[in-house]
């Protein structure tokens, strides 16, 4: 898992599969993680045009082909596992290269297809996740940026 934490980490873009402006979704809340460590994010919700969090709003995309440089872009993924297949098919054939499940987004169906269709994927509860529900960007994150040796540092919103 550290090596899929390091390739998914060493992007030079993220995006939040399922991005929302209700902060008890965890659409919300990963979309703020990432925006607190002063990541590059790109919320991605074909449902809606934008969405805020805290006083700023974003402006999404519908699909991983409308990011705007997907082959350098890591997903997080917050969705139903049925929606999350068909993304995974979508954001494979955009050349998105790692992928992170977030808890409940994800089958026996899906993990598979993730596994095989990325350089990196990550999820379940394998290899050293200190949260109880599998690997979660919310619990894990700051230890993945460590192990890609990535500088970040505690943005403001």
């Amino acid at each position: 898992m550290e090596a899929a934490l390091k390739t998914f980490f060493s992007s030079p873009r993220f995006a939040v599969a399922g991005a929302s402006s209700d902060p008890s979704k965890f659409g919300h809340k990963v979309l703020q993680w990432y925006l607190l460590h002063s990541l590059p994010v790109t919320p991605l919700n074909p449902r809606v045009p934008t969405v805020s969090v805290r006083s700023t709003t974003y402006n999404t995309v519908a699909s991983p082909a409308s990011l705007p440089s997907p082959t350098e872009t890591a997903l997080s993924v917050i969705t139903p596992p049925k929606v999350t297949l068909a993304l995974l098919k979508e954001a494979k054939e955009a050349g998105i290269k790692a992928v992170w499940l977030q808890p409940g987004t994800f089958d026996d169906e899906v993990l598979e297809f993730a596994r095989q269709g990325f350089e990196a994927a990550i999820a379940g509860m394998e290899e050293g996740t200190v949260g109880d529900e599998g690997w979660c960007v919310l619990v894990d994150g700051e230890d993945g940026l460590r192990v890609a040796g990535r500088k970040w540092k505690r943005g403001k919103l």
